[in-house]
């Protein structure tokens, strides 16, 4: 099961740091999204552009967790030479992290 089923994202970013939501679509599935999107796995899932830390913050109230990605953007928008310099295709990433299913 993709986090894509169970939730939608947005993105933003400041300098080189990427900040993504994670946004349930139902409050019922809130823990599992916390359970298993970790700083760690996070950081794992996003190898390939993430050269820094991932801080998770926990909004439970909303349903929602917010993963702030430094040094992400290639030293930031009028640094980078990434196609996309605001790292907006990361929140469609995000969705494609895989959770177990069942639980």
């Amino acid at each position: 099961m993709k986090v894509r089923q169970l939730a939608h994202s947005r993105t933003g970013d400041k300098g080189n740091t990427s900040n993504i939501s994670v946004i349930a679509f139902d409050q019922k599935n809130y823990d599992k999204l916390r359970r298993h999107l970790t700083p760690e796995a996070i950081k794992k899932h996003f190898d390939w552009v993430v050269k820094g830390d991932v801080a998770r913050y926990e909004l439970p109230q909303l349903g929602a967790l917010n993963f702030v990605m430094t040094k992400t953007l290639g030293g930031g928008v009028t640094r980078s030479l990434a196609l996309d310099q605001h790292g907006k295709c990361l929140s469609s990433f995000i969705l494609e992290f895989d959770l177990p299913e069942g639980e």
